[in-house]
């Protein structure tokens, strides 16, 4: 027994000593993670606590956490017809959004690879990545511009062919194709990184071992290159999934028109508009809370018919 005791001791000395090397050696990425793990807590984590308002009336003054327990904001949203047609709004534009603009990335990563001249490819993936980095205030006043009845270059091109001029910005038919192609330019290149790491990781061997059998760019592309990108492009589906309904709220109220409502009216912008503007806190967190539930569902349903179908997923 003491022979067994002494050997636990050493063992746990050892495991001491590795975890002292293991920091010792690792302690910059360590501090690295710090600043991203407080973000997370305060910004993610914590406000998770407020979440219990959609069960308890707030009152004004009378403490953060409401005064008394109730299921009314729940049985109130779910006969708002107000609620169902942000519920249809959002997921008709998510889904709108995903089917095309998922498979663009890829796309245009997979054609990217195939360029040969370096220094092109380098100039196309840099202007094609740079709108990541325009502010979504920027990308609306730029729509405006482009857009404007009076001024715009595409109604003056309409006008000089004959065309009536049009309030693209102030109509519901036109605003699911703004957002959709404006998220095609400011996304695209900066999604694709993603997919050309993917590809780049690609063992050369297989492409080498596909000529030689002969077969030709496409096929190469459509046995070796997708194949080997499809985990990459499978977590990307899910993750896209889980967020099918949280649109861009910024880009959409500021697109949001009462002209265009009856479409552009989502389940964020009803949140802000019930939560802030007419401060009725329990109601919106309820909404809120609600469409996270849908979230967590649709992120749990798609991993799991992924790893199903094609043996990927993310956990």
């Amino acid at each position: 027994m003491a022979k067994k005791a002494a050997l636990t001791a050493e063992e746990k000395a050892a495991r001491k000593r590795s975890a002292k090397n293991h920091f010792r050696r690792y302690w910059v990425l360590y501090a690295m993670m710090v600043l991203p793990v407080i973000y997370y807590i305060v910004f993610k984590y914590l406000p998770m606590v407020g979440s219990v308002l959609a069960f308890r009336r707030y009152r004004p003054g009378m403490g953060p956490f409401g005064t008394e327990w109730t299921l009314r904001y729940w049985e109130r949203f779910l006969k708002d017809p107000a609620f169902w047609s942000a519920l249809r709004n959002t997921v008709i534009t998510s889904v709108s959004n995903l089917v095309i603009n998922f498979p663009i990335p890829i796309i245009f990563a997979i054609l990217l690879n195939e360029v040969r001249a370096k220094k092109f490819k380098k100039v196309v993936q840099t202007i094609s990545y740079m709108p990541r980095f325009i502010s979504t205030v920027v990308v609306i006043t730029i729509l405006n511009e482009l857009l404007s009845p009076s001024s715009g270059m595409i109604n003056q091109l309409i006008v000089a062919c004959g065309g009536e001029p049009i309030y693209f910005m102030n109509q519901s038919a036109w605003f699911r194709p703004i957002y959709i192609l404006s998220e095609t330019w400011q996304f695209t290149g900066w999604t694709a990184i993603i997919y050309l790491a993917a590809i780049t990781s690609i063992s050369p061997d297989l492409f080498e071992a596909a000529e030689m059998d002969g077969a030709s760019r496409l096929q190469q592309i459509w046995y070796v290159t997708i194949p080997s990108i499809l985990p990459t492009v499978m977590v990307m589906l899910i993750m896209n999934v889980g967020h099918l309904l949280s649109l861009g709220f910024e880009k959409i109220l500021l697109m949001y028109t009462p002209a265009n409502s009856g479409v552009s009216d989502i389940i964020d912008t009803m949140v802000y508009r019930v939560g802030l503007a007419q401060q009725n806190y329990s109601y919106a967190t309820a909404i809120g809370l609600f469409s996270g539930i849908i979230g967590l569902i649709l992120v749990t349903s798609s991993n799991a018919v992924s790893k199903k179908l094609t043996g990927e997923s993310i956990y």
